[in-house]
């Protein structure tokens, strides 16, 4: 592809074609692109039903096959081995020859393999300055002047053979034993099963210590204890050692054979919690500006409305708050694989371009190395919600990262200290993920699904949007936003974006998103375990 040729589609996809005016019924066909070769069906299609194809490809398609919602129909004939068009980009070949009007999905459609163009920096968006006073949130500022949006004690394990006791002090602060402590959000255990049988020097050993000081660190975490075992080669000692944590963070360290064993630690370490929480409660919020804020985005059980829907309302929120001067990180390495020229084409600079290749690379001869490869994605839920391949599911990703310049890419878990739109390098696994977003410092995470997600991500609040109106539905105690009402018909792309961003300042203020009202987001830290483990 030419950097000419990318230059129109390097913005997130929107519907085009007027099906989605606000106040009118969702048309049952949606052409996301002049010149694409299917439309996304916005409600379940019946073989033989004759439909207005708009001027997407000629007068009518007649419907071939049963097409579920969200899926594909083809409005043109395809030969076998032709490319499948849709956000004016391929999403792949067709296995067989497709005619007008046929269900394109798995049985059809396939990867295509060509070599794609990866233009350089050629793309620059001068994002809308803003108009009118500031926004602010009501925020924790730090000693450090890092701004957080909730006011946590975290109980960090060095290892996994501390975490049942860490469970066991964090239990005692559950319910009516925090009524005390208003301006406390709670004391969460974060565990993990790692921390042991791997050099402290390797990569492996190396992330874990990025991850778990990402969150003694984190502007959300007022204080911080740290729990061992004692004879592990993650030492308690090692994982505050290299933290920059601000002056006020109240930091506590035991470790379970030096106190006489469990139950004198969990004693031990109810006491040190207890110390902290009147200290912590003292802690009030504050006006501070909406550019002080780091947005985490992310998506997990995606469908044929991600990209549509709550990805690209999504994007608008980040631009604006990357207008704004605050931080946006979009992650998932592996599904950017076959969108990535949208992103290199919008780097800052040919290194930030170059990083973000690097890590692709990267990721390709890691999934070789475990007899896969990137296009095994997606996964059997994204296939059922209409999504045949990585390069579909990848473009409707990239959209939540609007269309500002992509100014950085970091690796997981490091600080992420640039402000504008930047990368981390993360699995696509959404608790990984997000641990690597959470341990950079994202204050605020929005979590984009088709299909169900119930994620949360103590000690950052996780605001879910939902990309269809019949998840929202069914699932509406775990899903903060319903943004199928963009192709409902009832809602445009801008308001649903103006709203999530609203949301996230109130959020960042205090407002309980979902899956804090259900109390989840303790057991969804997941660092990214890496290399050799002995």
């Amino acid at each position: 592809m030419s950097p000419e040729s990318a230059t129109p589609v390097a913005h997130a996809p929107t519907p085009l074609d007027g099906s989605c005016t606000p106040g009118t019924a969702a048309a049952p066909l949606l052409v996301l692109r002049a010149g694409d070769d299917v439309a996304v069906a916005t409600r379940d299609l019946a073989l033989g039903e004759v439909l207005d194809a708009g001027d997407a490809a000629g007068d009518v398609v007649r419907v071939l096959d049963d097409v579920p919602r969200a899926h594909k129909v083809a409005l043109r004939d395809v030969p076998a081995g032709a490319q499948v068009r849709k956000y004016g980009q391929s999403i792949g070949v067709a296995t067989q020859a497709i005619s007008a009007g046929q269900h394109v999905h798995a049985h059809n459609l396939g990867m295509d393999d060509a070599e794609r163009e990866h233009p350089v920096a050629t793309v620059h968006t001068e994002l809308p300055a803003p108009t009118g006073p500031r926004p602010t949130f009501r925020g924790y500022r730090r000693a450090n002047g890092k701004v957080g949006t909730r006011n946590y004690v975290a109980i960090l394990t060095s290892v996994n053979c501390s975490a049942t006791t860490a469970r066991m002090i964090a239990d005692q602060f559950r319910g009516f034993a925090m009524d005390a402590y208003d301006d406390v959000d709670g004391v969460v255990a974060l565990t993990h099963a790692s921390g042991c049988g791997l050099v402290p020097t390797s990569p492996g050993a190396q992330t874990l210590l990025r991850t778990l000081r990402g969150y003694a660190q984190h502007p959300n975490v007022a204080g911080v204890l740290v729990l061992g075992l004692g004879c592990e080669m993650i030492a308690v000692d090692t994982v505050l050692a290299g933290a920059d944590l601000s002056p006020d963070t109240l930091v506590r360290t035991l470790t379970i054979q030096d106190e006489g064993g469990i139950r004198a630690t969990v004693r031990a370490g109810v006491e040190a919690v207890r110390e902290m929480l009147p200290e912590i409660d003292r802690w009030e919020r504050e006006e501070c500006d909406a550019g002080e804020l780091v947005l985490g985005l992310n998506c997990g059980g995606s469908d044929g409305y991600s990209g549509i829907t709550a990805n690209p309302a999504l994007g608008l929120a980040s631009d604006r708050l990357v207008a704004l001067g605050g931080t946006s990180v979009l992650a998932e390495t592996p599904e950017v694989f076959g969108a990535e020229h949208l992103l290199t084409a919008r780097a800052t600079t040919p290194e930030v371009a170059q990083r973000l290749l690097d890590r692709l690379d990267w990721w390709q001869e890691y999934a070789a190395q475990g007899g896969g490869s990137l296009d095994n994605n997606p996964s059997p839920g994204n296939k059922a919600g209409g999504l045949t391949t990585i390069l579909e599911k990848s473009l409707g990703a990239v959209a939540k990262g609007g269309q500002a310049d992509l100014a950085a890419v970091h690796e997981y878990a490091e600080p992420l200290d640039t402000p504008g739109f930047v990368f981390m390098d993360t699995p696509g696994y959404d608790p990984v993920s997000v641990t690597g977003i959470v341990a950079g410092g994202a204050t605020v995470v929005c979590f984009t699904t088709g299909r169900g997600s119930v994620f949360g991500c103590k000690p950052t609040p996780s605001i879910k949007l939902g990309t269809n109106s019949e998840l929202y539905a069914r699932m509406g105690d775990d899903i903060d936003i319903d943004c199928g009402r963009i192709v409902d018909g009832v809602a445009s792309l801008e308001q649903v974006g103006d709203e999530i961003f609203a949301r996230i300042l109130a959020v960042a203020s205090g407002e309980a998103t979902a899956s804090e009202d259900l109390d989840v987001g303790g057991e969804e830290f997941v660092p990214w375990q890496l290399g050799t483990v002995t």
